[in-house]
């Protein structure tokens, strides 16, 4: 059986629904899940689980939110290569293109991206659910 880590931040609650989504899809496919905020993880525990969800919303000028999130993903970039990931968020303006750039750096530091990214407008409709399933799923 798989071990999935599912790691978010969220700061009104929209990432925050749309992990315990990913956790659904990733047990539905058999995985064995944890689910943990960021405060909670960190590069220690990534040697633990065969695939990872990162799960944050855009932040500031489209970035990650900076206090508890970005540190923590970036103590799990040295750990990143072959690593099986997905990253999920909402975000209230922009474009996505937090989330473009997130993907970009998880390319470069050679990690394994499971399947698309899902983001959504503030809360997840049933679409943003949906894929919030599929995505759990790809990484079980």
């Amino acid at each position: 059986m798989s071990k999935t880590a599912v790691v978010y931040w969220s700061g009104t609650g929209n990432t925050e629904a749309m992990a315990a989504k990913v956790v659904e899809g990733a047990q539905a496919a058999g995985a064995e899940v944890s689910l943990f905020t960021a405060a909670e993880f960190g590069a220690d525990k990534m040697d633990e689980f065969d695939s990872v969800a990162f799960g944050c919303p855009s932040m500031g000028s489209e970035q990650l939110e900076e206090d508890e999130f970005e540190p923590m993903f970036l103590s799990c970039e040295a750990k990143l290569r072959g690593k099986k990931i997905a990253l999920f968020g909402s975000y209230g303006w922009g474009d996505g293109e937090w989330m473009r750039t997130w993907e970009e750096t998880c390319r470069e530091e050679g990690a394994v991206l499971a399947c698309d990214c899902v983001i959504c407008n503030d809360a997840p409709d049933a679409e943003a659910e949906s894929a919030c399933g599929e995505l759990g799923k790809a990484l079980a």
